[in-house]
């Protein structure tokens, strides 16, 4: 009898020693974000570093593209009840990466000041997840349930060993289970994605405090000049309420287009001064009716497109789009897919907001681009491209040269089309005209 209880025991002590738990899922520490800002007169990107450990430093890079002037701007990292950081970073004449560091001493809910404009960003905790839980205290569990057994059964008690080598086998079977199924379990959603970020549910973010439906109602966006800031006031659509649950998409908290009355576009993205405001300098701005478009995503709201216009009384200048580059066209009828590459000769492109390229349509124009129907944002990706990171930042210049986008265009009509790319820092604005047949015009051919 004996025998037969130390054999048991050497088998599974032998199971547990071969079945670490590799395959736990661990709790995500988040990762790099980039939010393009438009601040003042410069055209910034934020890349705000992952935390490593808290209390510890966060990394903050600004890029500054062509045309952007030097000067100093101030970094404050700031959350309730936390000292803040502070950091300095001198943005010099030549366009690139300028970097800062802030200090932060919890997890949760923080706020980074860039002068006038707010990003509010999350340090999250390390939390481990149930099943890694279970599984890490179900093979602990079993090493000491083992440890117990053993000293019965070499004390003479081979029954009494019976009941913790039983136990043993248990939390073994919970341990093994909880780390196969681990990896197909859903991961928890980040903090602040769906929820209000607040310091609970960034401290336990596997713990549900609601189960009611957190989808919110549309946006209401009102437009005004002052000076040349356009500023944008965001409410909620249900209660009027500042609209401050904006997530970062594409890597901006807003993607401003503001078309001008001869048919040149800014792309901009608005710095947060305030709950529900947000602001961008129109710098050298055109007379009259710009139309302008605003692409945002709210916290269980998802992706929204808001479109008004705004009445400029500036000089009567022009600020063409005079990016070069051969495009070429393949365009179907209305509602069947239509290629269009921009073709910029060498391979010398940078990532910016996270793709290759970005394409806006707006059309059909009859009466100008504030009546037209349709407005768009088109992506082209970041090819994978071996030796090269996933996720390129602005300092890889390895794309290109062809910028290839694919869009349905959903009606006939002529469409403007403007193709935007970066190179050396400087952002290239490529216009163009694009004719779409409809089906009757196709088949008549």
């Amino acid at each position: 009898m004996k025998q037969r209880v130390a054999i048991l025991l050497l088998v599974l002590g032998a199971l547990l020693g071969f079945a670490a738990p590799v395959l736990a899922d661990a709790a995500q520490a988040g990762g790099d974000v980039h939010i393009g800002q438009t601040l003042g007169d410069r055209d910034l990107t934020v890349i705000i570093r992952r935390v490593a450990e808290v209390p510890g430093p966060v990394h903050v890079d600004v890029v500054t593209h062509a045309g952007s002037p030097p000067g100093e701007i101030t970094l404050t990292a700031r959350a309730a009840g936390a000292p803040s950081s502070a950091a300095k970073v001198v943005l010099g004449a030549v366009p690139g990466f300028h970097s800062g560091v802030v200090h932060v001493d919890r997890p949760g809910p923080w706020e980074l000041a860039i002068d006038e404009a707010t990003i509010p960003f999350v340090v999250p905790a390390i939390v481990p997840s149930p099943w890694e839980n279970a599984t890490y205290g179900g093979f602990i569990a079993a090493g000491v349930l083992l440890l117990v057994a053993l000293l019965f059964a070499v004390s003479g008690k081979p029954v009494l060993a019976l009941v913790p080598t039983a136990g043993m086998v248990a939390a073994a079977a919970v341990a093994v289970t909880a780390a196969l199924l681990a990896p197909s379990i859903p991961p928890v959603a980040a903090p602040g994605t769906q929820l209000d970020p607040t310091y609970d549910n960034i401290m336990n973010p596997y713990q549900r405090t609601s189960i009611v439906d957190f989808s919110r109602p549309p946006v209401n966006l009102v437009p005004r000049m002052e000076g040349k800031d356009l500023v944008l006031s965001l409410t909620d659509g249900s209660t009027g309420r500042p609209v401050d649950d904006l997530l970062v998409h594409d890597s901006a908290f807003i993607h401003l287009v503001v078309v001008s009355p001869s048919g040149n576009l800014r792309h901009l993205h608005p710095v947060r001064t305030a709950p529900g405001e947000y602001r961008a300098r129109l710098r050298d701005p055109e007379q009259g009716t710009h139309a302008i478009a605003a692409e945002i995503a709210r916290r269980g709201g998802g992706v929204q497109l808001l479109r008004s216009s705004v009445d400029v009384s500036g000089a009567a200048s022009v600020v063409p789009n005079d990016g070069k580059a051969d495009v070429a066209t393949e365009i179907r009828e209305a509602g069947r897919p239509s290629t269009i590459t921009a073709r910029f000769g060498e391979r010398n492109l940078q990532p910016w907001l996270g793709m290759l390229g970005h394409m806006i349509v707006v059309g059909p124009v009859t009466d100008g681009p504030v009546s037209a129907p349709i407005w768009a944002h088109v992506h082209s990706m970041i090819p994978p491209t071996p030796g090269m990171p996933d996720q390129p930042d602005e300092s890889v210049a390895a794309y290109g040269p062809d910028v290839p986008f694919t869009y349905s265009f959903p009606l006939p009509g002529r469409y403007l089309v403007w193709i935007q790319v970066e190179r050396d820092y400087s952002i290239v604005t490529v216009p163009a005209v694009v004719d779409v047949p409809g089906a009757k015009e196709v088949s008549a051919k």
